[in-house]
């Protein structure tokens, strides 16, 4: 048989790649369950990019099911095995300051922006594109190979739950949403909230300061980029002037708001991806930072005192004494992705915890419950998913690996991460590309993009790794 040019193949379908790539960036399929129906239990906007690529897969030949609405495949091929691709079409909230509409797919200097534009619709069309280029190939197989879509990656991940309840679990496969070469082990990955214990008190009429209501970010898993606050303070002037004093001193943007209802403080920080919570400025836990200087009511001086003591500058959870390492998958993370207080229900923080394979998670939350506990405060709604891990011997990474290094010419080194993705949903799955080595991830930040030269490169590797593994 001809060695296959897979470049050359991407590259003649070039054009109607972007196009069809363009289509799906601009719906904006953000979780919306307050907007939820039936037909769309997590919103119109997300159903749409699912059955964007279910018609998509239907007019180019594949099999195609939708399954409740939530998740759905695409499918070719027969056999007792099967390749996997999951892929994900919901996106996190856009933000603000985009240099160009978030939604509009506009093409740069040879980048596509948008929100999703790499995590994770590009990388979704860059592997249906190498679906298609093996099919149309009519190259021999022994495996099935299947693309399952998810609509709910970026909260609850309902999607996959759902999906294989239904369906079977392919015998192995890749989910292109992270890094090349090729991520063996993926971090757990713990979201919980803190929420302060309240009892009946009064406020003190003499407090400095009362905070009506605070209010910051809206995902466990994104840095929070704007902050919120309510005030009624006895001596306004005073709170502006140290407000002003506290911005200058940490070369933080922030502005305030005379209102009839009480002094607003705002508060501007940088948005970033929750498993490197390092890569942003939190600014929730900025103006916390800063409320927690001033004569708080005694309502909010616990909730406030909380969050500057044991959050501020504090990613790795040193202060909570759960810090951990290990040489799999590095440090424990914490990000504080919400922060919401109000007189009436007091405090609550939304946390993403990202912890080492190693880590004994039932020592941890232990620790973390006789700690807040001490200080009036519980953790509710606690969800775990566990660390994942493949083998490096494997079939599925040896293949891989020898796709990746015959494509790029490079070594394929193994790495691990603290972002979890939908290769964790197969038992012998792993996360394979799309960014390469040295590419800046903006995953989740204003002005995302996907390089389109890496998107065609790409596309040319998963074709080849969805042929080597089925064939």
């Amino acid at each position: 048989m001809e060695k296959i040019n897979w470049l050359k193949e991407v590259n003649q379908r070039k054009e109607e790649f972007i196009a069809d790539l363009q289509g799906l960036l601009q719906i904006k399929s953000i979780l919306d369950e307050e907007n939820a129906t039936k037909d769309a239990p997590l919103g119109k906007g997300v159903k749409e990019a699912l059955m964007y690529m279910l018609d998509l897969g239907k007019k180019d030949g594949f099999e195609a099911k939708n399954v409740e609405n939530i998740a759905g495949h695409l499918q070719f091929g027969a056999g007792v095995e099967s390749v996997g691709i999951l892929c994900h079409v919901d996106v996190v909230p856009e933000g603000d300051g985009w240099t160009s509409d978030p939604y509009s797919a506009e093409i740069r200097d040879g980048k596509i922006y948008a929100r999703g534009a790499l995590d994770d619709k590009g990388p979704t069309m860059a592997a249906y594109y190498a679906m298609k280029i093996v099919k149309e190939l009519k190259l021999p197989l022994s495996k099935e190979i299947r693309m399952i879509i998810g609509t709910d990656e970026e909260s609850q991940w309902r999607c996959v739950d759902t999906y294989f309840k239904k369906e079977s679990m392919p015998t192995m496969g890749f989910a292109p949403d992270a890094d090349f070469p090729i991520i063996y082990a993926e971090k757990g990955i713990a979201d919980f909230d803190i929420v302060q214990i309240l009892e009946k008190m009064e406020l003190e009429n003499e407090a400095m300061l009362s905070v009506i209501s605070f209010s910051s970010g809206r995902r466990y898993n994104m840095v929070p980029d704007f902050a919120t606050a309510r005030l009624y303070a006895q001596n306004e002037q005073e709170v502006m002037q140290r407000f002003n004093e506290y911005l200058n001193k940490g070369n933080l943007t922030g502005r305030y708001i005379m209102d009839k209802g009480g002094l607003i403080l705002e508060l501007d920080g940088v948005s970033a991806h929750g498993l490197e919570p390092d890569n942003g400025v939190n600014a929730g836990i900025k103006l916390a930072a800063f409320l927690a200087e001033l004569k708080l009511d005694e309502k909010a001086a616990p909730f406030f005192t909380l969050v500057s003591n044991y959050f501020t500058e504090e990613s790795r959870g040193e202060k909570l004494g759960v810090a951990y390492q290990d040489e799999i998958t590095g440090d424990l993370t914490l990000n504080v992705g919400k922060l919401h207080y109000t007189q009436d229900s007091g405090g609550r923080l939304g946390l993403t915890m990202r912890y080492p394979v190693t880590t004994d998670m039932e020592k941890t939350k232990s620790k973390l419950d006789d700690l807040l506990g001490s200080f009036g405060f519980s953790i509710e709604n606690f969800s775990n998913s566990k660390p994942h891990y493949v083998e490096k011997d494997s079939d599925l990474i040896q293949i891989l690996r020898k796709v990746y290094e015959e494509q790029t010419g490079e070594k394929a080194e193994l790495i691990s991460i603290g972002g979890g993705t939908y290769a964790r949903s197969l038992e012998k799955g792993v996360a394979f590309g799309p960014l390469f080595p040295g590419r800046e991830d903006i995953a989740h930040q204003k002005d995302e993009y996907m390089i389109i030269d890496d998107l065609i490169k790409a596309t040319a590797i998963y074709a080849q790794a969805i042929y080597e593994l089925a064939k």
